[in-house]
């Protein structure tokens, strides 16, 4: 899943204020008037993985000890008291969706995610065909326990495969091979009304036409929903230590300009930048966050996005899973919350929404923010004149260069520098 904008997760030395200071403080005039608050989702994060792998940046922990090292039962009690705790600031709210990441949430038994569940939904109310999405990875996976998630309640299930070549997979650090990709897919098909499928393109040594051979794998399941990624090597991680021999940006360029002539012919249609679905079948959750809804984050790493009349606020939560634990346990699941600077509110919307091909309605803009079209009027004008965007009185859209070119497009929004 490509994540919004968050701010950086800190550990905390001192304990935030009281649940009612905060509330207090977040609920008081400032310097927005935000007409409507935006729709809510939830994001859980499970934090562990079999094995990292060399190109993740994502809060994510390889499991010491196997299985049984799992503190399946903890966590998800730690995740209920910091659902709890978090109440007061969306009370009243429905949510719309809810997407359970990771990490690899399906290390956990469907009677773990059956628990999670009936406790969201216990405490919060969830809009009628709530969408509820599951990632899961191929290699954690057994016959029959995708099944089982689905009776748990898990309504989407989102398929790490990334690549059917077992060479490939071995070189991004996968647990699972390309026969247990293809096992894990018709499973999901067998219990899934909608799934995803993950993949990434320009992989180390990869070709165009070992690229389009990958993506016709997973069209051969006609899935009704398609993610594709280009890998890229983030600070932090394995790669970035140990940098892997990546497809030049032509070739790059020329593979996605085959993934997309590929997926349109297999009747996906591409809505975002990295997502191609069919009719009906769009992530609702991903929709919410490009058209800068909020998000409540819950888990060990998570971030959130909450709205109040007057200012929007980003949380994060203490990133280590034992710290997290301990910390939710007392009510202090909470690792900083920043208020988002006006200044920087109108780069946030459109680093998110201009990701999406039908890009944004002009009211939305003023409705999610608070801020009056003219603040971005100019840069507007800009990416217009550069043929990046097209736009009318009600809506705009990045054209094919602007979605090509999308870095230049956002940054025509960055806030100026003080």
């Amino acid at each position: 899943m490509p994540a919004p904008l968050t701010i950086a997760a800190v550990e905390r030395d001192a304990p935030l204020a009281s649940v009612a200071d905060r509330l207090a403080r977040f609920m008081r005039p400032g310097a927005l008037a935000l007409q409507a608050l935006p729709p809510l989702s939830l994001y859980v994060h499970v934090p562990w993985c079999l094995k990292k792998c060399p190109y993740c940046d994502f809060n994510s922990h390889a499991l010491r000890g196997g299985d049984h090292a799992l503190p399946e039962a903890r966590y998800v009690d730690a995740l209920v008291q910091d659902l709890e705790a978090s109440l007061p600031f969306v009370w009243g709210r429905r949510v719309h969706t809810v997407f359970i990441g990771g990490g690899t949430p399906s290390l956990f038994a469907p009677a773990a995610i059956e628990r999670l569940i009936a406790a969201i939904r216990a405490r919060l109310p969830l809009e009628p065909g709530c969408e509820i999405t599951l990632e899961a990875n191929p290699g954690t996976f057994e016959r029959e326990r995708f099944r089982a998630y689905a009776s748990a309640g898990v309504t989407r299930l989102s398929i790490g495969v990334q690549s059917f070549d077992d060479a490939k997979l071995q070189a991004l650090g996968r647990v699972h091979d390309g026969a247990q990709a293809r096992a894990a897919i018709e499973e999901a098909q067998a219990a899934f009304a909608t799934f995803n499928i993950d993949l990434m393109y320009a992989l180390p040594g990869q070709t165009a036409a070992e690229c389009d051979e990958d993506v016709a794998a997973a069209l051969s399941f006609a899935p009704p929903h398609l993610s594709i990624y280009h890998l890229t090597v983030e600070p932090n991680t394995l790669f970035a230590h140990a940098p892997p021999a990546l497809p030049d940006d032509d070739l790059a360029a020329e593979m996605l300009d085959r993934i997309v002539a590929a997926t349109g012919a297999a009747g996906l249609e591409r809505y975002e930048v990295s997502a191609f679905a069919r009719a009906g079948h769009r992530a609702r959750h991903n929709v919410n966050y490009w058209e800068f809804g909020d998000y409540l984050g819950i888990g060990a790493g998570a971030h959130g996005k909450i709205s109040f009349a007057h200012r929007i606020v980003r949380q994060a939560r203490l990133r280590d899973p034992a710290a997290y634990m301990a910390g939710a346990e007392r009510g202090a699941a909470v690792a900083s919350e920043v208020e988002v600077a006006r200044s920087e509110l109108a780069f946030e919307f459109m680093l998110n929404a201009l990701r999406l091909k039908d890009g944004f309605e002009l009211a939305r803009f003023r409705e999610r923010t608070g801020l009056p079209l003219s603040t971005i009027e100019r840069p507007l004008a800009e990416a217009e004149r550069r043929g990046l965007i097209e736009r009318d009185l009600q809506r705009v859209r990045p054209t094919p260069l602007g979605f090509d070119f999308l870095n230049d497009l956002q940054q025509q929004f960055l806030p100026a520098p003080h």
